[in-house]
């Protein structure tokens, strides 16, 4: 997720920077309403924070001149706290609006908010491949309807070839995609993982599905 945090305060904008990273977030900055203005109507951020006070143009001239093209969650950000000023922000359309000073974990939990609710509607998270489902969000599998029980890594492993369904996988990319790790050659961590995992998924059925393409890597797809 990318967020623009539009505020002219250099502490408050480094304090914004600094607990929206380590939260997990992207996050941009601009200084002034018309740098803002120009990032926010060309980037592809998924919230604005916007403070109202800002040099050049204000953040109602912002949010105004930025809802004639874009519908991207905004959380007004000021000293203001007049019930006339948060009218106005609203009437200009504002997502939300929080007035400082304030508690990190406060505009934290509205920035999620108004992140979910622009989401769009929950899809089915199960990913199947013949009679092997993965459900990434309960973190379970299920081989004609068997539960199977995998460590963390083996079920990365396992969702990361489901996903790529059909397509080889090399050594390299599993131990890139999988641990993090650039590959050594003296280490057979991807061999052991999948030796574990076929012993889990393939060898109690009679169609296996994890294939090694000799020299390449693996796959898992249905053969036969």
């Amino acid at each position: 997720m990318k967020i623009l945090v539009i505020e002219d305060e250099p502490k408050a904008a480094d304090y914004l920077r600094q607990g929206l990273a380590e939260s997990g977030y992207a996050v941009e900055v601009a200084h002034n309403g018309t740098d803002g203005l120009h990032a926010a109507a060309n980037g592809d951020h998924d919230l604005i924070v916007l403070d109202v006070m800002l040099p050049g143009i204000d953040g109602f001239a912002v949010l105004s001149a930025l809802r004639t093209s874009r519908e991207v969650p905004v959380l007004m950000l000021t000293a203001r706290g007049k019930t006339d000023d948060k009218v106005r922000g609203f009437d200009l359309g504002a997502d939300d609006y929080l007035v400082k000073p304030f508690q990190f974990p406060e505009l934290l939990a509205r920035v999620k908010a108004l992140l979910k609710r622009g989401q769009p509607a929950a899809v089915d998270p199960v990913l199947r491949v013949e009679d092997l489902e993965i459900d990434p969000v309960r973190h379970r599998a299920t081989r004609a309807g068997q539960r199977i029980d995998l460590s963390a890594k083996e079920f990365s492993l396992l969702t990361l070839l489901v996903q790529k369904t059909g397509e080889v996988l090399s050594r390299t990319q599993i131990a890139s995609l999988v641990w993090d790790i650039h590959f050594d050659s003296d280490t057979n961590v991807v061999e052991v993982a999948i030796r574990r995992l076929r012993a889990k998924i393939d060898d109690p059925f009679e169609e296996k599905l994890i294939h090694t393409v000799r020299g390449v890597g693996y796959v898992l797809e249905r053969r036969g």
